[in-house]
């Protein structure tokens, strides 16, 4: 081989290695897309109704906690003080929506009969992500074929089980053409695309507390990875049985009183609560290409599991704090430029001195006393 024509090969090496390494930094470019929130919505007890709303009662230092409603369940049929009486719940206390029996049907295309089956989450879904879409501008009529995203985290399953209970104390005429498609989980999601028009990836899933949360960092993968290009992603919780009162008593995992007393050394268990929320996110390059409104940038984000500790449900302090880091790695943001976090704050004895402790290890060092970490949690 002529010394030309290694010069040649070696040349053509040269620029294949930088084509690779462009498409190499294009590739990592886009896997740490920011992506715009570019509409919202939600359902939240107190009035809560929309987000300024919801702010509202917030700024105002506004109470959203009651006794349980009547047209639940009958609370002194299942109220105890004792936490070990048998079939009974210590508290009489939760955060509750109001109508979630009243649902316009027609407008979404839903017969009467159908809407009877239908779990009053993927009620709630419906119209909270109608309202999503026409906070970010988007007629929701308008998206019939388009590559956009569902992503709903959902975990509670009262409406299912209700039923199931019905059927098993009558007979099974119950049953009838939409009682799996109305309570089942995969339908929450895959029923707005269905309604919508939506061709992106469609599915719902249960992380427990962190479900949302969870929601959103899978649809920020899925527009990072170019599998959408519009995505909504949210949660839906609604109480309808005792079942989940009861279990929770029974683990001492609820306030008496009704008060989560997050980071206070009286905190003695969390209050449950019901909403919906949703928005609706779009890479922030083709967003403001577009002439979106940006409400908000999500840097990054991260997803693991505590892995093995003392207890199925006891916090492992390590998995907290190698989370945390993997969320300030992949938004590219340094722990002492972060003024506030919101925090899961379970209002536990056991919990939250681990997620502080936590906070403390990850954003502590470095910060100044002039620039310290406010921490909060709305419960």
């Amino acid at each position: 081989m002529s010394l030309d024509t290694r010069k040649d090969l070696l040349k053509q090496a040269y620029v294949a290695l930088g084509e690779m390494r462009s498409q190499l930094d294009e590739m990592e470019r886009a896997r740490r897309a920011p992506v715009a929130i570019v509409g919202l919505a939600c359902r939240f007890p107190g009035g809560g109704h929309d987000p300024d709303a919801f702010w509202r009662l917030l700024s105002e230092g506004g109470d959203a906690i009651s006794e349980v409603p009547g047209d639940r369940w009958s609370l002194e049929a299942f109220y105890d003080p004792d936490p070990d009486a048998p079939g009974k719940m210590y508290t009489r206390w939760g955060a509750f929506l109001p109508g979630v029996d009243r649902f316009d049907a027609a407008h979404f295309r839903i017969s009467r009969r159908e809407a009877t089956s239908l779990d009053p989450q993927q009620r709630l879904l419906l119209e909270v992500s109608w309202e999503a879409l026409e906070s970010a501008g988007y007629a929701p009529t308008g998206l019939v074929g388009s590559r956009t995203g569902v992503f709903v985290g959902v975990s509670t399953a009262d409406y299912s089980q209700y039923t199931q209970l019905i059927c098993q104390a009558a007979d099974q005429s119950f049953v009838d053409a939409y009682t799996g498609t109305g309570s089942a989980f995969s339908v929450a999601a895959g029923r707005l695309s269905h309604f919508y028009g939506f061709q992106g990836p469609s599915l719902a899933l249960d992380t427990a507390c962190s479900s949302s949360l969870v929601a959103v960092d899978l649809a920020c993968q899925g527009l990072r990875a170019g599998r959408c290009d519009l995505a909504l992603a949210g949660g839906v919780n609604v109480l309808l049985s005792p079942g989940g009162y009861i279990y929770f008593s029974k683990v001492r995992a609820m306030s008496a009183d009704g008060r989560c007393k997050t980071f206070d050394a009286s905190a003695d268990g969390y209050v449950r609560g019901e909403g919906c929320g949703v928005v609706v996110l779009k890479r922030l390059d083709e967003a403001l290409r577009d002439g979106d409104r940006v409400l908000a940038v999500i840097r990054g984000s991260a997803v693991n599991h505590d892995g093995r500790s003392s207890g199925l449900t006891v916090p492992n302090a390590a998995a907290q704090r190698a989370v945390l880091a993997a969320a300030l790695e992949d938004a590219g943001v340094r722990p002492e430029e972060v003024d506030y976090l919101e925090a899961h704050g379970t209002g536990t004895a056991l919990g939250d001195p681990i997620e502080m402790r936590a906070l403390g290890r990850v954003y502590g060092p470095g910060r100044s006393p002039e620039h310290p970490l406010l921490v909060g949690s709305v419960k």
